[in-house]
């Protein structure tokens, strides 16, 4: 038997939203679907992964989520000089620890609560954000976490300072959510009316602001456009957003995995509509004025909940699909929702959905497509129409001068593998 090992693979992406920030997407999982957040060298002891990381100079935050290590950079060093360093310790880690996280990581799927959420924001906060901060007479701590979203509160310099929202909505933001990725979105709560130079007027005779929800940002000129009956959304803006590139983005829209909903206000918010967009990961809305101009607001909560509902489902698909023998497989999609304890009508839809959002998160990777273990029928042996749809969307469609089928059973052969070894 050969004991020739598999070199380690790894993609390094870099954030359009944060330069500071830096993904590495490795072809297996670092420690069987562990999560885990190192924000500095002291939380780093007994994880031999990022104890080597932090060893490299400029390396400021390490977080990891299954094959995803995200790395945090101060602003004096390079990616340039820092990758192959910080590749070459992935490899090494990897090849030579069976726990590069150490002996007790948390699992894909075990979300952080709303008091953890806090916690590892606030440890964002004062070991990162506010020793700047400090520098112009500023700080900013955690008010509230809610169902993921964080409440910010800013005091001294930065209570009714101009520039607060940049200082919020920059470094801070990326900060934490580098750090703290179950973070569903952040607001400014604090009353900047009240600070020494406040932004909204405070003189007796001028009109109150008028009253809107606490998240109510503006929304850069021409990032939405309205083109006859439908608006259309700069991918640059809104892909970050939703926790995405440009390109994942178009390729999500194509095949469905991001959809969109608008809707019309009625009464005193007539002429105003309401726009949404939901991926299997997040949710973003905003309102867009007869007028043009738009604000980001609070996504409804009938929608986080769809969302949080897709994400726990596609989540529950991967782990069943991952937990079979060889031959076990395939499954038809009438068995997989049986599974999931879905019988009602529209239980195929759901589980279908769920398994083309794993398809996108399959070829963020370069994995093999989970989704090919399933099949409408066990007799004819091929999926719905939809894998191969979302297949071509994700750029992994059939080869020149290879059709469908072949194509397809291609793909359950490269899927099978990881399966058979879990088997």
């Amino acid at each position: 038997m050969s004991d020739l090992k598999v070199p380690l693979l790894i993609r390094a992406e870099t954030s359009p939203a944060d330069p500071l920030s830096m993904r590495f997407v490795l072809d297996r999982d670092v420690q069987a679907n562990g999560l885990a957040t190192f924000p500095d060298v002291a939380s780093a002891q007994g994880a031999p992964l990022a104890e080597a990381l932090f060893a490299i100079s400029g390396v400021k935050m390490v977080d990891v989520s299954g094959a995803i290590v995200t790395v945090l950079k101060s602003d004096a060093n390079d990616w340039a000089v820092l990758k192959r360093p910080i590749a070459d310790a992935l490899r090494g880690i990897m090849a030579q620890s069976s726990a590069p996280l150490g002996a007790e990581v948390k699992i894909i799927g075990q979300a952080r609560t709303d008091a953890e959420i806090r916690l590892a924001v606030q440890e964002v906060l004062d070991r990162q954000a506010n020793p700047a901060i400090a520098g112009h007479g500023g700080h900013v701590r955690v008010a509230d976490v809610q169902d993921g979203v964080v409440s910010m509160l800013m005091s001294g310099g930065c209570q009714g300072c101009a520039s607060s929202a940049a200082t919020l909505r920059g470094g801070v933001e990326s900060m934490i959510r580098a750090a703290v990725p179950e973070v569903r979105d952040i607001i400014d709560v604090t009353d900047h009316a009240a600070g020494e130079t406040p932004f909204y007027s405070n003189e007796p005779d001028a009109a109150p602001p008028p009253k809107r929800p606490l998240l109510y940002r503006p929304v850069p000129p021409d990032m939405i456009v309205r083109e006859e009956d439908q608006f259309l959304i700069s991918p640059d803006y809104l892909a970050p957003r939703l926790g995405m590139d440009p390109e994942t983005l178009r390729a999500a829209m194509q095949s469905g995995e991001v959809v969109s909903q608008s809707e019309s206000g009625t009464g005193a918010d007539a002429g105003k509509t309401r726009l949404i967009m939901r991926s299997s990961r997040r949710v973003w809305a905003a309102e867009i004025a007869a007028d043009g101009t738009a604000f980001e607001i609070p996504a409804p909560r009938a929608a986080v909940e769809a969302t949080a509902a897709g994400s726990a489902l596609r989540d529950r698909i991967r782990a069943y699909l991952m937990g079979l023998c060889a031959a076990d497989v395939p499954v038809s999609y009438g068995q997989l929702a049986r599974a999931m304890g879905l019988y009602m009508p529209g239980s195929i839809g759901k589980v279908t959905q769920a398994l083309e959002a794993t398809m996108v998160e399959d070829a963020e990777i370069g994995a093999p497509f989970l989704a090919a273990l399933v099949v409408s029928k066990i007799a004819d042996g091929e999926p719905a129409k939809g894998f191969h749809l979302q297949a071509r969307a994700l750029g992994r469609g059939p080869g020149l001068g290879e059709g469908d089928l072949k194509y397809y059973q291609r793909e359950f052969t490269s899927a099978v593998g990881p399966v058979a070894q879990m088997g």
